[in-house]
């Protein structure tokens, strides 16, 4: 399969929660840290780098400032590092539950305390210098065992999650990892979540619940009794093994996971590869073939369009579409024209793609008519978390309104229906705009939203007042934005 960004590995960033519920903050001014914050923010994201050498030690790189965590021998620490030096190197201790104590590697000492007052002087590890690591990546992926090169995927057949997948193909591969207590859950597409003896179960129970640990960028998951999750047996089901210590098989990757889309035509009918290299509207299920890897561009907000048999949508001689590239060209890039509750697509060559009378497609039109519209459905996403410019999407407390600048998430519910998307919230109750724009989250009857898919990684959701919803300085989600555009666009 050929890369072309398909596969991207996400990079580790997380944030560091100290006894108080506090994050470690990188200040700007006079490049001083602290743990006075409530919440997850740009300031406090760091990134875990390799110190130099084959030894243990790590770094600790401030995400927005981009210098480093560094502890002198009088015990004070300060982010102003460009460059790492002997003082950023530190030692990660994870403690029986989890959380990790961080130690100066050239003076021994442990880095903590409370507020502003951070020091790397204490001789012991008290609660004052145990930190709880919070992932600041988005929490819908999908996972790698780096051991069996294989993909987690929910298998409906044996009820379990397994990693036997050659590539995450379908909504089976999606996988939610939610915060809860500090610990981690790994949350199926069909919302149940995983227990450590592989069982999948509907509530959060204590034995579904993971400390994550790092090594090498890749991520293990150690379940409450000390042992890490691994793929198992000749069917590879993750459940937890034996061993105390994580090796090659118990660790994880997590990717990206792309917007995989059917396409509806006019003639009622999936848009598939079936038959062959033709992509032809001919289909009456939407499985496999008929299942396509969306891409976006960054540059020029034009989409790929990738099939379960390796090869890309192209435009071909006299305006064919064919899925026999392997390498993303212009031939392979295709405008996206949001219509309401349909799509059009433009090709390379100017024109409209449309449904031709035997249902093959071709871009030889150059208008826009029943032919050249399509039905454009998100299929892995049934779970949906939003992240904006200020944070995550979440139930405001003692209120059915939502907030957009949370460092929790809450998860939503997908459904769809002709063209738009309903979202449920937490209680069953669905998504709604009320008064001034403001979005709601108990109703009794579904609204419908649009998602356009505008960047790679981001849509704007449209309702049905033609606004978009934005996050605003008061925190609330609100449908009053003219354009998807900054904070109109959400990451999914």
């Amino acid at each position: 399969m050929p890369t072309d960004g398909l596969h991207q590995v996400l990079r580790i960033q997380f944030g560091l929660l100290s006894d108080t519920d506090r994050y470690l903050t990188a200040e700007s001014f006079g490049f001083k840290v602290n743990a006075s914050a409530p919440g997850l923010k740009r300031k406090q994201i760091w990134v875990l780098e390799p110190g130099p050498g084959q030894g243990p030690a790590v770094l600790f790189r401030s995400g927005h400032l981009g210098r480093y965590l560094s502890a002198g021998e009088d015990g004070r620490v300060a982010c102003e590092a460009e460059q790492p030096g002997r003082d950023c190197r530190f030692l990660v201790l994870p403690q029986p539950d989890g959380r990790w104590a961080l130690q100066s590697e050239p003076h021994g000492r442990f880095f903590g305390g409370t507020g502003e007052r951070l020091s790397c002087f204490a001789t012991a590890v008290s609660a004052a210098e145990l930190w709880t690591v919070h992932l600041a990546v988005h929490p819908q992926a999908h996972l790698r065992s780096a051991g069996r090169r294989r993909y987690v995927h929910l298998c409906p057949r044996e009820d379990a999650l397994a990693a036997a997948g050659d590539a995450p193909w379908g909504v089976d591969a999606l996988l939610t990892l939610t915060f809860r207590r500090r610990r981690y859950c790994l949350r199926a597409c069909d919302s149940r979540y995983l227990r450590s003896d592989g069982r999948l179960v509907w509530e959060p129970e204590a034995r579904a619940c993971y400390t994550l640990e790092f090594k090498a960028g890749k991520l293990a998951f150690k379940d409450c009794d000390g042992r890490y999750l691994a793929p198992v047996g000749p069917a590879g089901t993750l459940k937890a093994g034996r061993d105390t210590r994580p090796s090659q098989d118990e660790l994880f990757e997590l990717e990206e996971s792309p917007p995989q889309v059917v396409l509806l035509a006019a003639n009622h009918r999936y848009v598939s590869v079936r038959q062959g290299v033709n992509v032809s509207a001919n289909q009456d299920e939407e499985l496999d073939h008929e299942t396509f890897l969306m891409q976006i561009d960054q540059q020029t907000k034009k989409c790929t369009f990738f099939s379960s048999t390796g090869s890309y949508w192209a435009l071909v001689t006299h305006g064919g579409i064919q899925a026999t590239a392997t390498q993303v060209s212009a031939s392979t890039m295709f405008e996206i024209e949001w219509r309401g509750r349909r799509v059009a697509l433009k090709a390379s060559n100017g024109r409209y793609v449309c449904m031709k009378k035997n249902g093959q497609l071709a871009a030889v039109s150059g208008f826009v008519g029943a032919d050249e519209e399509f039905v454009l459905k998100l299929i892995n996403r049934p779970l949906l978390v939003l992240r904006g410019l200020d944070g995550f999407v979440c139930h405001r407390r003692g209120s059915n309104q939502l907030d957009t600048n949370r460092s929790v998430y809450d998860v939503f519910r997908l459904g769809f229906r002709d063209g738009a998307y309903q979202i449920r919230g937490r209680g069953g109750g669905f998504w709604y705009t009320g008064s001034h724009g403001s979005v709601c989250s108990d109703g009794e009857r579904a609204e419908d939203f649009v998602l356009e898919f505008r960047e790679r990684g981001r849509l704007a959701i449209r309702a049905g007042s033609g606004k978009y919803l934005r996050g605003g300085a008061s925190g609330l989600l609100r449908a009053d934005a003219d354009a998807p555009a900054g904070a109109a666009l959400w990451e999914y």
